[in-house]
C-alpha cells in the first residue's frame, strides 16, 4: 500500500507554530513582495476568500473580518518541512518527498494496522512540530491522493482515510462523486476534452478504455486510468543524493533599471546559490543568469539570458559571481526588470572533481566560500559578502516582506522566547 502524508494548510500552519494567537483565526499567506494570496488556513477558506486575490484589494475586508496576513517566510517553511519529512520517514523503508508539504511512503499491513499507523504519524508530527497532517492510503499513488481528499472532506475520519476500508460499491459511489478534474494530474483543459467523451467523474475515467485514452491524450493519463483500477504504474522514487541544478531567483520590490544595479543583484544571487552548492557538497560546471520584465508589460518588455561554461567545476563564490556578471552587458538601460535569477548546472560531487593544481581556479585554495559560510552562519546572512554582494544594508530592490513572521528555526536573533 502507498500512503500520502499531506500537511494541512502548510504555510498557514507554519505561521501558527510560533504564534499560538493565530489558532482559530483566518490566516492568509502572501506571495513575493506581498502581492497576492497564495495560501490560506481552513478558517480563511470558509470566508470564501479567492485564491490569488491581490492583497491591496483584500486589505480593507481583511481588517474588518479579522483576517491575519503574513509575508511568505520561506526560511521557516523549508526548515519545518525538513523536520516533518524526517519524522514521516521513520514509519517506512520507502519514502518519496513529493513536495514541500507532501510525502509518499510505502507500507505493509492490514487495513486496521495501517489506519492505526496513520493516526500515529499524525500524532507524532503534531507533537514534534506543531504541523497537522492528513494521511490517505491506497494501492496506488493516485488512489492515495484520492484518499487524502477524503480525509480532508470527512472530518469524522480523524485525518486518516484508508480506501481499503470501503466496499467496492461504496468506492464506486465515492468515485462517481469525484469530479475528474479533482484527480491528481488532470488539469482543467484535459477535463474539458474528457467531458467531450462523456467522462465527467473519476469513475467514468476508471472505466474508460485505457488504449483509447492513450490514443486521444497521452500515456500519462492512461497510467491514471490503470492506477484508479488499483494497478500501480507510478512506483515510489528513491531520493536522489545530488541535485541536477540549483536556482536562486527572486522578484524585486521595485524594478531594476540599470546595469549597475543588476550587477549587485547578480553578485548577491551568485553568492547565495554558491552557499547552497557547498551545502550539497557539489561543484558546478555551468552558470546561467537571467533577468526579465513583468509578464503583463505591454511596452518595453524584455528578457536577457546568458550561459557561461566554467573552465573547471567549482563552488567558489567569486568565480560564480564573475560568470553571472556576464549578463550585465545585455541589460537594456531604462528597462524595468522585475525578476532575476542565477542557475547552476553541470553539477557533480565535489569529491569526484580534483583538477591538477595548474588548472585549479584562482581563489580555490583560499577557502573563501567556507569562510563566508562560517561567518554568515554565526552572524547572519547580511554579515559579510564579496564584491558588490558585500555592500552594507539591504538593497532598495530587495524583496518586500513587510508582514514577515520570525524565522525562529534558522536565525538566532529571531529565536522565540517562552515566558511563564
Amino acid at each position: 500500500m502507498i500512503a500520502l502524508v499531506d500537511c494541512e494548510s502548510f504555510y498557514a500552519s507554519c505561521e501558527r507554530v510560533f504564534d499560538p494567537r493565530l489558532d482559530g483565526r483566518p490566516v492568509v499567506v502572501l506571495s513575493n513582495n506581498d502581492g497576492c494570496v497564495v495560501a490560506m488556513s481552513r478558517e480563511a477558506k470558509a470566508l470564501d476568500i479567492p485564491m490569488g486575490v491581490p492583497w491591496f484589494q483584500l486589505k480593507g475586508y481583511a481588517q474588518a473580518a479579522g483576517v491575519v496576513a503574513r509575508s511568505s517566510n520561506y526560511e521557516l517553511y523549508g526548515s519545518l518541512s525538513t523536520r516533518v519529512m524526517e519524522i514521516i520517514g521513520r514509519y517506512a523503508a520507502w519514502q518519496e518527498v513529493y513536495s514541500i508539504d507532501e510525502s509518499f511512503i510505502g507500507m505493509h499491513g492490514t487495513v486496521d494496522e495501517l489506519t492505526r499507523i496513520g493516526h500515529q504519524i499524525r500524532a507524532e508530527v503534531l507533537q514534534s512540530t506543531g504541523i497537522p497532517v492528513r494521511v490517505g492510503i491506497g494501492r496506488t499513488k493516485t488512489l492515495a491522493k484520492l484518499a487524502s481528499r477524503g480525509a480532508k472532506a470527512d472530518l469524522s475520519l480523524g485525518g486518516v482515510c484508508h480506501l481499503g476500508s470501503y466496499s467496492p460499491d461504496r468506492l464506486d459511489r465515492i468515485m462517481a462523486g469525484t469530479d475528474v478534474t479533482d484527480l491528481w494530474g488532470v488539469a482543467g483543459r484535459t477535463g474539458k476534452k474528457l467531458a467531450g467523451m462523456s467522462i465527467h467523474t473519476a469513475k467514468d475515467l476508471r472505466d474508460a478504455d485505457p488504449k483509447q485514452i492513450r490514443k486521444r491524450f497521452s500515456v500519462v493519463l492512461e497510467r491514471t486510468v490503470m492506477e484508479l483500477r488499483g494497478l500501480p504504474c507510478l512506483p515510489l522514487e528513491a531520493p536522489r543524493p545530488y541535485k541536477d541544478q540549483l536556482i536562486f531567483s527572486r522578484s524585486f520590490s521595485r524594478p531594476v533599471e540599470t546595469a549597475a544595479e543588476m550587477r549587485q543583484v547578480l553578485s548577491i544571487y551568485a553568492q547565495k546559490v554558491s552557499s547552497r552548492l557547498r551545502t550539497q557538497g557539489q561543484v558546478a560546471g555551468v552558470v546561467s543568469a537571467w533577468a526579465m520584465t513583468g509578464h503583463y508589460v505591454t511596452e518595453g518588455r524584455h528578457s536577457a539570458h546568458v550561459s557561461v561554461g566554467l573552465p573547471t567545476e567549482t563552488d567558489e563564490p567569486i568565480m560564480l559571481s564573475k560568470a553571472a556578471q556576464m549578463l550585465a552587458p545585455r541589460i537594456l538601460h531604462g528597462t524595468r526588470y522585475t525578476r532575476a535569477g542565477v542557475v547552476l548546472t553541470g553539477l557533480r560531487p565535489k569529491t569526484s572533481a580534483s583538477p591538477l593544481s595548474l588548472f585549479e581556479p584562482e581563489f580555490e585554495g583560499r577557502r573563501i566560500g567556507e569562510t563566508l559560510d562560517g561567518i554568515t552562519q554565526k552572524l547572519g546572512p547580511r554579515a559579510i559578502g564579496v564584491g558588490l554582494g558585500g555592500m552594507r544594508g539591504a538593497p532598495v530592490w530587495n524583496m518586500r516582506r513587510e508582514m514577515l513572521s520570525k524565522r525562529a528555526t534558522t536565525h538566532w536573533d529571531e529565536i522565540c522566547e517562552a515566558t511563564a
